[in-house]
């Protein structure tokens, strides 16, 4: 019971991280306590991480990566494809954890936990017993139709 209620953790967490950036970078959260606080101030910072981008990129990068974090988010919630989104969701945090580190220095993705984020989704995705998870439904549905 201890495993499951851990992934449960898990999936939680990792999906409430990217769903709060999301609301901070589209305005949501107050000012005061914002990191962004709106879409132009995550822009000049998506572009700060990437500098080997060109600037009219840059727009196109923020809005795949926030449309990304919404998807694995919600996927996560609900236990769709766990596996396979807790490892994209690995992959993206790494993405930019590594774009933190090589532009502005490993403090800030230490300070944001944004390796430890990373190594989280990636734990996640070797849990392979399913708990309060969609593919649970899904699955035992397939069966049922068999």
């Amino acid at each position: 019971m201890k495993q499951k209620i851990i992934k449960l953790f898990l999936r939680t967490a990792i999906s409430l991280g990217f769903l709060s950036a999301v609301a901070d970078r589209l305005g949501v959260w107050p000012t005061e306590i914002s990191t962004w606080g709106n879409w132009e101030s995550f822009l000049r910072y998506t572009q700060l991480i990437n500098p080997w981008f060109p600037e009219a990129i840059i727009p196109t990068i923020g809005t795949i990566a926030t449309i990304a974090e919404i998807i694995f988010a919600l996927f996560l919630i609900v236990g769709f494809k766990t596996e396979l989104f807790a490892k994209l969701s690995g992959v993206l945090l790494l993405i930019f954890a590594l774009s933190m580190t090589f532009s502005t220095g490993i403090k800030g993705a230490f300070d944001y936990s944004v390796f430890t984020a990373a190594a989280a989704a990636f734990a996640l995705s070797t849990y392979k017993e399913k708990y309060m998870e969609l593919d649970s439904l899904l699955k035992n549905k397939k069966r049922d139709d068999v």
